[in-house]
């Protein structure tokens, strides 16, 4: 390169520095628990649950449309029938982004007969509906596009994620850069579980919980169990989030988890004592934040 009259001539122009990521916002578990207790006042006012060809459920979906689309989200409801009765998924999509890379979060908002099912899931899907209008609070502007799945007759076995991922042509499938599925996140004797099925979105929620010095371990319980396990089989990169259920704390995970040894993760899980009294509010605090985290990480 040549200096001629005090200026470079020929010189490499600077490098453009890389884009600034957006961080994840807090999720105020003061949000999440309001959600859960309208699904249990839900449950309450029909007949005790929220299953799938039950009042209760479509009343669930429902209070949820309404809440996503006055953020501004587009939703969409699909209907499907199981055991004589209609189920519906609600699909909710975040204008903008780029469709062709859709990070797709869902949970299971259907309760057994037995219960208002408020950890199972009310969990899940009142975490994913806060982080969805935290999208919208912020007006996030994610790279890629954002969808947000609550999915019906899930206690049947996985029914109507199975339905939507059928649904879906090839092509469409293949637009899903990754499921996170939420499944059980606020076990009032709670694990610290990361789904170990894509790498990415396994390290993205264990870098999270690094941050915050929790230590995690693998999920298994839940394996084929819930609603990835449709996507996983269609090819579809996924990942999630568990806090237990009716498998039993050791004292190894007392030590480092808190908590009482010898007692299930869940002992209402499936069971009529799965209300609002049966959430541990540490772990729905964080398992909100780590959704979001992921959400925000993924998408950009």
């Amino acid at each position: 390169m040549l200096l001629t009259g005090g200026s470079i001539v020929g010189a490499a122009p600077a490098p453009t520095a890389a884009p600034t990521l957006a961080a994840a916002p807090d999720i105020p578990v003061a949000n999440v628990k309001a959600h859960l207790a309208q699904l249990q006042s839900i449950a309450t006012a029909n007949g005790g649950n929220r299953a799938h060809g039950r009042t209760g459920y479509k009343a669930s979906l429902d209070y949820v449309k309404a809440k996503l689309d006055a953020a501004g989200f587009t939703t969409t409801i699909q209907q499907f029938t199981s055991s004589s009765r209609t189920g519906y998924n609600l699909i909710a999509d975040w204008p903008g982004g780029d469709t062709n890379k859709v990070v797709l979060s869902g949970s299971h908002l259907d309760s057994v007969t037995a219960g208002a099912g408020i950890n199972d899931n009310g969990s899940g899907s009142a975490a994913i509906l806060e982080t969805a209008l935290a999208v919208s609070r912020t007006n996030y502007q994610p790279t890629k596009h954002l969808r947000f799945a609550w999915w019906g007759a899930e206690e049947l076995g996985m029914v109507g994620s199975r339905y939507y991922v059928n649904s879906l042509t090839t092509a469409n499938r293949q637009k899903i850069s990754g499921y996170l599925n939420f499944d059980m996140i606020g076990s009032p004797n709670p694990g610290y579980y990361v789904y170990d099925d894509d790498p990415a979105i396994e390290k993205t929620f264990k870098d999270y919980y690094a941050g915050i010095g929790v230590p995690t371990e693998i999920e298994t319980e839940g394996d084929g169990r819930s609603d990835h396990a449709p996507f996983k089989s269609a090819g579809v990169p996924v990942g999630g989030l568990f806090s237990g259920a009716d498998y039993i704390k050791t004292s190894a995970q007392a030590t480092k988890w808190g908590g009482t040894a010898g007692l299930a993760f869940d002992r209402c899980y499936h069971a009529s004592c799965d209300t609002t009294a049966n959430i541990n509010d540490t772990a729905l605090d964080r398992n909100s934040d780590a959704i979001a985290y992921a959400v925000w990480s993924l998408s950009q």
